[in-house]
């Protein structure tokens, strides 16, 4: 078999090498980052700790990311962004056909997040990450996670569409009551078994998806507000947000 033979055995470049090293070395980082981070508020992490726990050196990461914001911005949106693909696709596919009911767009919004609580590895991490970064609200993870919303903004045409007797001011309320509801169901079902005596199932990834969605759909149902102001000018611009 010739060097040129197509069908040999691609034998990667020194180049390519050192991107899988650098590759590799970033998801370390990032990884323990996200462990780290779970446990302890971003101000008590220090890039030393993250780098012992990478078993990288601080020079290195300090080549790849340059601060240790800089790393939590990286380690949050590694994931948000496969995550807010989802709900994108889940989006395209409910209102692909014509407008889509409110349990379809619902179940966009909220099926992600809690299938990803229920998800063994990465996944059910960055959910604890991320409620651990939401619940700083003095630290630059705050203004890194409040301003991740375009790909939530992209549901509002559709929701105006289904929910013709709400404005714009009072369906980005109920949405925002409805996400208050999402992360403290995929953060705080222990509670919830603890309440009820073990009487709830929160084992049961479809029961707790369909128990928030009803919730959710109850909030989106209830007459309109007395403080409704009518509707935004702005619509935003299509595709996932995952740049």
């Amino acid at each position: 078999m010739s060097p040129e033979d197509p069908a040999a055995p691609r034998v990667p470049r020194p180049r390519d090498r050192r991107l899988t090293r650098s590759d590799e070395t970033k998801s370390k980082l990032l990884d323990a980052a996200e462990r780290l981070l779970v446990r302890n508020p971003l101000a008590a992490v220090s890039m030393r700790e993250i780098t012992a726990a990478a078993e990288v050196s601080l020079s290195v990461a300090n080549y790849h990311f340059g601060s240790k914001d800089e790393l939590f911005r990286a380690a949050f949106l590694r994931r948000a962004r496969i995550l807010n693909r989802e709900r994108h696709d889940l989006l395209q596919r409910a209102t692909a056909g014509g407008p889509a009911s409110l349990r379809a767009l619902l179940d966009a919004l909220l099926r992600p997040g809690v299938r990803w609580s229920y998800d063994e590895g990465g996944r059910a991490l960055f959910i604890q990450f991320l409620a651990a970064g939401l619940a700083e609200i003095t630290s630059s993870s705050h203004d890194i996670l409040h301003k991740d919303v375009l790909h939530l903004q992209r549901f509002l045409p559709h929701l105006r569409a289904a929910l013709p007797d709400l404005d714009d001011i009072d369906i980005m309320w109920r949405m925002h009551f409805a996400l208050g509801a999402l992360h403290y169901t995929i953060t705080g079902l222990p509670r919830l078994a603890a309440l009820s005596d073990g009487r709830c199932d929160t084992n049961d990834f479809e029961q707790t998806l369909t128990r928030i969605t009803d919730a959710c759909e109850a909030i989106f149902r209830a007459p309109p507000s007395a403080q409704a102001a009518g509707p935004l000018t702005q619509t935003p611009s299509e595709g996932p947000n995952d740049d």
